[in-house]
């Protein structure tokens, strides 16, 4: 994620990046056209932090960091408000979960925490896609097993599509490109899920045949059962 992050925001908003190995930060650096520093005795005074290590680093990153940050932004899946609070000195704590779109500018990132860091932290994660600010630590966990793992349960569902669309006879980068127009066409669509499903589903039609069929196969109960374990897994990070 920090590398989509960082592409999304190349260009746009100044930065550094931090870490712990020296060779990795230069790489980093020049791909992204920015600073760098080691992590051991980085001072965060003052300095608006965008956390994107993984989760179980936090308390490491914590013992090696020093000073007092003006807003931390963390992008650590399960890791309450509270939690960071305890590892991280800042003046204001925003918890967000984009996804892997923001290298494209597309991410959709779910946004909660103080609400006197919530414009800083909208200007920031708005460079990336659109921001939505949702009410607390769990309404986040809900929103990472949408925004966060949904790009995987929807490649899968692309796969499925594109791959039947191969098996009824289509070529395979024919089957993709029209996968791929599909979903940008569905983004576009602004109505009710149900109203879209309905506007395409005539009496006896086709779509009426296949979703009848994805009915039948319990596509809707797995899909929905996927999101509700991922969501409870988040929480036990």
């Amino acid at each position: 994620m920090a590398k989509a992050i960082a592409e999304g925001l190349k260009g746009e908003i100044e930065f550094e990046v931090v870490g712990r190995d020296e060779g990795k930060l230069k790489e980093f650096a020049e791909n992204f056209g920015c600073e760098y520093s080691l992590l051991d005795g980085y001072d965060i005074t003052g300095k608006i932090v965008l956390l994107t290590v993984k989760p179980y680093a936090l308390q490491e990153v914590s013992m090696r960091i020093k000073g007092r940050a003006e807003v931390l932004i963390s992008i650590l899946a399960g890791k309450p408000l509270v939690e960071l609070q305890k590892y991280i000195e800042a003046k204001s704590y925003i918890r967000a979960m984009p996804n892997v779109a923001a290298k494209y500018k597309a991410s959709t990132t779910a946004v909660t925490g103080d609400e006197e860091a919530r414009e800083i932290a909208f200007k920031i994660l708005g460079k990336i896609g659109e921001v939505v600010w949702v009410s607390n630590d769990d309404e986040i966990d809900m929103a990472t097993a949408i925004i966060g793992s949904g790009p995987a349960f929807l490649a899968i569902i692309a796969e499925a599509v594109s791959d039947a669309g191969v098996y009824t006879g289509l070529k395979r980068d024919v089957a993709a490109k029209l996968t791929k127009g599909l979903f940008k066409s569905f983004a576009a669509m602004d109505e009710k899920f149900s109203d879209i499903k309905d506007s395409v589903m005539s009496p006896k039609g086709t779509t009426a045949e296949g979703i009848k069929t994805l009915e039948e196969e319990g596509v809707r109960g797995k899909i929905m059962k996927g999101v509700v374990k991922t969501y409870e897994k988040s929480k036990k990070i």
